[in-house]
């Protein structure tokens, strides 16, 4: 049996963050997402923070853990390509993002072969996150 399209519902996009408070700036404040519930697991030792453009169940959102004893910087791994966001003007999102230091990994513009305008950013842990301009 496979799952009913119909009836499923994509929720939420897990990443693992090495510094929460500044994994959550970049996503709320430089990349205009909120804060939509943020719990903490002492048991567990970790924190988890859900960030989105809207509220769930609605929207899909990005859900930040943070394990409290992780020593090192996550490796991003060979598996994840990217999140991607939306933005209706590339070039004044890029322009502002990089005036705050976010790295611009491949500048805005059209796609090879294409005329869909495309750029790439990194959030403060490396994960890639394409933009693409919805006007």
């Amino acid at each position: 049996m496979s799952v009913d399209a119909q009836s499923a519902t994509y929720l939420h996009t897990m990443i693992r963050v090495f510094d929460l408070e500044k994994s959550m700036d970049f996503y709320t404040r430089l990349m205009g997402m909120k804060l939509l519930r943020k719990r903490e697991v002492p048991d567990g030792k970790y924190t988890l923070a859900f960030v989105g453009y809207g509220e769930e169940p609605a929207h899909t959102v990005i859900e930040l853990t943070y394990n409290w004893d992780q020593a090192e910087p996550y490796e991003i791994g060979s598996g994840f390509g990217h999140l991607a966001i939306g933005v209706p003007d590339i070039y004044a999102t890029c322009e502002q993002l990089e005036k705050e230091g976010i790295k611009i990994t491949r500048a805005p513009g059209p796609v090879k072969f294409g005329t869909t305008v495309i750029a790439f950013i990194e959030d403060p842990d490396g994960y890639k996150i394409e933009l693409i301009e919805r006007k």
